[in-house]
Formats: structure tokens, sequence, C-alpha cells
């Protein structure tokens, strides 16, 4: 379910950069989370998709440290699925259903994609982490969470995702997607 998309501007797509906030599937390890993405939509919309990014971190082998998606529908053709029918609200439920459904054989975390093919459970453990530590709202209503992210950005301090102790030592995953 997808809770909200929102401009700064009144609710319309006249400013390039919008929020939205996606609530974690049930039955999936992200069940109870809230993930605010970004949003940027180009000039040439809808000729062109718009650029999303998780800014809440996500343990996911189809969304890198930087927030970056490797979805179909937000790329071009020949390589991607984008045409201009497709709307922002149809690109977030594509999001949502990634969420449920990773796709290990695209990956943009290589590490990640292995542990969801080889050992599903440990997989699922650190994401149900994840999820607790930077997704899960403790008495925190949306308008206080966006006022953090506006102040973030307002002091140019990009949002990293933690890394779990066990990848500390890893070499960076290369970027399978394409």
């Amino acid at each position: 379910m997808i809770l909200y998309l929102r401009s700064a501007s009144v609710a319309d797509f006249t400013n390039p950069l919008c929020c939205a906030e996606i609530v974690g599937g049930v039955n999936t390890p992200y069940d109870g989370g809230l993930f605010t993405l970004e949003i940027k939509i180009p000039d040439r919309y809808p000729f062109e998709p718009p650029k999303m990014r998780f800014l809440t971190p996500i343990y996911h082998p189809n969304i890198d440290n930087a927030g970056r998606i490797c979805l179909d529908v937000l790329k071009m053709p020949p390589k991607g699925a984008w045409r201009p029918s497709l709307n922002i609200s149809t690109v977030l439920s594509s999001v949502q259903l990634l969420m449920a459904e990773p796709n290990p054989d695209d990956p943009l975390m290589a590490d990640i994609s292995s542990e969801l093919k080889y050992n599903k459970a440990a997989y699922l453990e650190k994401a149900q982490r994840w999820t607790a530590k930077h997704a899960v709202q403790k008495n925190k209503g949306s308008v206080e969470t966006e006022k953090n992210i506006l102040e973030d950005r307002s002091n140019k301090t990009a949002l990293k995702r933690d890394t779990c102790p066990a990848q500390e030592n890893l070499e960076p995953a290369k970027r399978l997607c394409t």
C-alpha cells in the first residue's frame, strides 16, 4: 500500500522533487516498515521515466546502498520498459512488488543476491533487522519525518545505509544491473 505522494508545491508535478512512502508488505521481511522514496520528475516526463531512490535504508538485492533501484520500468527502452502511458503510481506499485518479490538474477547488490539464493533464512533475518532498525516508525508522524528529510537535504548530507557487521570487511558489491 502506498501511503502518499507529495510534492513540495500544491500536490502537483510542477515541482520536480517529490517524496513517497511505501508500507512494507505483509508476509515480507519489510512488514511493519515505512519506506521513504525520493522522486525526481524530469522535464521530459512522461516521455522519460522518473528518477527514484530509497531514502530509507533497505536490505534488498535490487536496491543499492545509495538507494538506487534496479527496475525495468525506471529505464528507457531498449534495455528498460518505461513508456509514457505509465505513471508515478504505477511505478510505485512496481517498486512495492519488487520489495515483495526480489529479483536475484538482476541484482545491484551481488552479495545480497547470493545470500537470497543460497541462504534465504539469513537474508530474511537481515532484511527484518534492517527494517526494524531503519523503517519502523516509533511514534513519529510523517510530518516530522519529512521535516528531517528536508533538513538533511538542506544540510547537503546524504543518507547512507549502515552496513551489517558481517559485511564491513567485504569488497563493495559490483553493479550488475544493466
